[in-house]
């Protein structure tokens, strides 16, 4: 394999790994679209099966602005989505938690043993 055989196999491996994300961005865009009908996810999906560069030419050209709108939407969720989640899991410390404990049992909210429960559990 001379330089020349190898440049274009680059060339040609660089379009074809560009094109693939377009067509994976083109796809899960189509799916997280919730305005678009399934018939009309069905045709554009349909066309690029069959006229693949084209069809995601003119998907781009056409919903470009959109697809931008629903992956920066997407992002926010999935943020919003893990702090949500980082903070539901580091909970509050054990400290506070046997503190809240202790002034539900003081406020006779919950019973004793109750309140053992919810230490014991605390200090896991």
């Amino acid at each position: 394999m001379d330089f020349w055989d190898f440049f274009w196999l680059m060339v040609y491996s660089f379009f074809f790994v560009a094109y693939l994300m377009v067509l994976f961005q083109v796809v899960a865009d189509l799916f997280r679209d919730k305005q678009l009908s399934g018939w009309w996810k069905a045709l554009w999906i349909f066309l690029l099966i069959f006229l693949p560069v084209l069809t995601a030419l003119v998907y781009l050209i056409a919903q470009g602005r959109g697809m931008a709108q629903r992956q920066g939407e997407a992002v926010v969720e999935a943020r919003r989505d893990t702090e949500s989640y980082i903070r539901e899991v580091a909970g509050a410390s054990p400290a506070d938690q046997i503190a809240s404990a202790k002034a539900l049992l003081d406020a006779g909210t919950i019973a004793p043993a109750e309140f053992e429960r919810l230490k014991a559990k605390a200090l896991v």
